[in-house]
């Protein structure tokens, strides 16, 4: 039965879920992939915590979708993740290593329930990962990656910055999409970021990065970043997007989230007519709202755009004197006091709108739930995953 028995998948699913207790199985996979191919331990950054438990989490998504005989998520998934791998140095020894450990680490695990079924699933479940992985990066002619020299770095509050790169080719993505990228003071440590301006033909890129307490790469970029350093930048993920033949749209950022918001606003400004835009961009503090005076000098030019800055607290603290004054010429709304989800659902439920959020996890959770208990329709709505 294969794929198809979903009482053997069921349990493949349970035994890597974090929620069932799969650290030992998770830490014995790698140390069984370590053990064959040494090679592959240089792949991974020195702390394999946080790697770990996306790996488990990952394949658990994956068994519930093959579970419920949902195959083409999980392909396109795959796929992306194949191709997405290259960024890495994943060879065709690392592939082979990696499917052998993963079926030899499940089947000493789940040696208790072993039989030819579970057998036939285990083969054709991790068949199919390192399958359409491969597949994938074979077939992908683009680059896996490009090179850039920092030329600005801007410290523009306390914990943001924002930094300018040109890279050494031109990067194609859809404004929206987000990258990763490797920084020379975390080698092997790549992270998330949404470019802040539309793809350049001339290699430009600019990124706002805000310092996460206890992230080790955002600290790093945020308080260490020097012009000339090299980053290194992935192909873009995601599919968020505008689109501007449809309804009203409605934009939430918090903080940094503001960046691919902006990315789409700036693509926006470059066709004759647009669907109305109301954009809410949120901080703690007024001097945390970074980018007003972009925004103010979009929507002066552009009708369609109406900004409305909101800040959870009415005055900034002493500090704020340390860094650039933020407030941008009159024209914008009003300053609005509150958190983001307050302040948005003030105004309805946006209901009728494209609804894009953008920001931390916690803010994007809350204020996606505090639009849908309103009652905005949940598929209306656009985000990214939501990961620190």
């Amino acid at each position: 039965m294969g794929l198809d028995d979903r009482e053997a998948l069921q349990i493949l699913h349970d035994a890597v879920d974090p929620e069932h207790g799969s650290e030992s199985l998770i830490r014995d996979f790698y140390a069984q992939w370590f053990a064959t191919d040494l090679s592959a331990r240089d792949l991974f950054p020195p702390d394999m915590d946080r790697q770990r438990d996306v790996f488990a989490r990952a394949l658990t998504w994956l068994f519930g979708e093959l579970i419920a005989q949902r195959a083409e998520e999980p392909v396109a998934f795959l796929a992306q993740l194949g191709r997405d791998h290259r960024k890495y140095g994943v060879t065709q020894q690392h592939y082979d290593a990696m499917q052998e450990a993963l079926q030899t680490t499940l089947r000493t695990h789940l040696d208790a329930d072993w039989n030819d079924r579970l057998a036939e699933a285990t083969h054709d479940a991790v068949a199919l990962v390192i399958g359409v992985m491969r597949g994938a990066a074979d077939a992908e002619e683009t680059p896996a990656y490009c090179d850039g020299t920092v030329i600005e770095h801007h410290r523009v509050t306390r914990d943001v910055s924002v930094i300018r790169l040109q890279l050494d080719q031109p990067l194609f993505y859809h404004s929206g999409q987000y990258v990763t990228v490797q920084v020379p003071q975390w080698p092997r440590r790549w992270r998330y970021l949404s470019p802040a301006i539309p793809a350049d033909r001339s290699g430009g890129i600019e990124f706002h990065v805000r310092s996460v307490s206890g992230g080790m790469v955002s600290t790093a970029i945020v308080g260490e970043t020097r012009v000339g350093d090299r980053w290194r930048v992935s192909s873009p993920h995601g599919g968020m997007q505008v689109d501007r033949g449809g309804e009203d749209v409605l934009m939430v950022a918090g903080s940094t989230g503001l960046a691919p918001l902006r990315a789409l606003i700036m693509d926006m400004t470059l066709h004759g007519v647009n669907p109305r835009v109301h954009l809410f961009f949120g901080g703690r503090y007024p001097c945390d709202l970074y980018d007003l005076k972009t925004l103010w000098q979009i929507a002066s030019t552009n009708p369609w755009l109406s900004v409305t800055p909101v800040s959870e607290y009415s005055s900034d603290p002493p500090w704020a004197a340390d860094y650039p004054d933020v407030t941008p010429p009159r024209g914008l709304h009003v300053r609005q006091t509150g958190t983001l989800a307050e302040v948005v659902t003030r105004y309805g439920n946006w209901g009728d709108r494209q609804i894009l959020i953008c920001g931390g996890p916690q803010m994007v959770e809350t204020t996606k739930a505090a639009l849908i208990s309103k009652g905005a329709p949940p598929e209306r709505i656009q985000h990214d995953p939501l990961t620190d």
